[in-house]
């Protein structure tokens, strides 16, 4: 059974989690950032972590940075508010492989947690993509392992299979953007929108983007939609 590592200074939010995941995983939970850390240390077999961004004392950021140093193998979900996100690129530099954002339901919670855990037991030296689906979760792992360039030709392949759906091309803006080439980002953002007009991801990645201001912060790797 896989352990899962809840951090949040929000005692509902950790009791929410927890009784959404608890039937399937064995949990664990944390107050703050340093309680969390501790846990980690405590527990050597922790297979996920469920991390609030916002934390009182360490924050979010610097907890997954200790965690890498700590760990490197454990996979990582930050928690975040709306607009809340806080360097959403750097934190997937660091090896954050998705976000869940406030509020979320009890579905969204399993399906991401069910996600990342399936996405974990992939060999992407070994295993041989076959469908659309899974070229991206392919290379989502891949830019968890901060291999982009493998990352953006599994998505190329996943367009060549089925080029009418937008996920791929919003990745590959998300991949852009981390290579600090926003400009091109952009384009694949928009090619993403041209297939699927109500595709919010893209929608949310165009918008903060094309701020005059333009910032990282909120960017949506498409694992949920509002």
């Amino acid at each position: 059974m896989n352990k899962i590592l809840i951090i949040d200074d929000e005692k509902n939010i950790r009791l929410t989690l927890k009784s959404c995941l608890a039937d399937d995983y064995e949990i664990v939970t944390a107050v703050n950032g340093e309680d969390g850390l501790v846990k980690v240390e405590e527990n050597g077999d922790i297979d996920l972590i469920l991390l609030d961004m916002k934390l009182p004392g360490i924050n979010g950021m610097e907890v997954l940075k200790r965690v890498r140093d700590l760990k490197e193998d454990i996979d990582v979900i930050m928690i975040t508010g709306f607009g809340s996100i806080e360097t959403a690129v750097e934190a997937m530099k660091l090896g954050a492989v998705d976000y869940l954002r406030k509020p979320f339901t009890p579905d969204e919670i399993k399906d991401i947690v069910e996600s990342v855990l399936k996405r974990r037991r992939l060999n992407i030296a070994e295993d041989k993509p076959n469908t659309y689906e899974d070229y991206l979760e392919h290379s989502k792992l891949a830019i968890n392992r901060r291999d982009f360039k493998k990352a953006y030709k599994y998505l190329q392949e996943g367009v060549g299979l089925d080029p009418s759906k937008p996920e791929a091309f919003n990745l590959m803006g998300v991949i852009l953007e981390m290579e600090d080439d926003p400009l091109e980002a952009q384009k694949k953002y928009r090619a993403a929108l041209a297939l699927d007009p109500s595709y919010r991801p893209a929608q949310d990645n165009l918008e903060r983007t094309t701020q005059f201001e333009y910032n990282k912060q909120g960017i949506n790797l498409g694992d949920k939609e509002e």
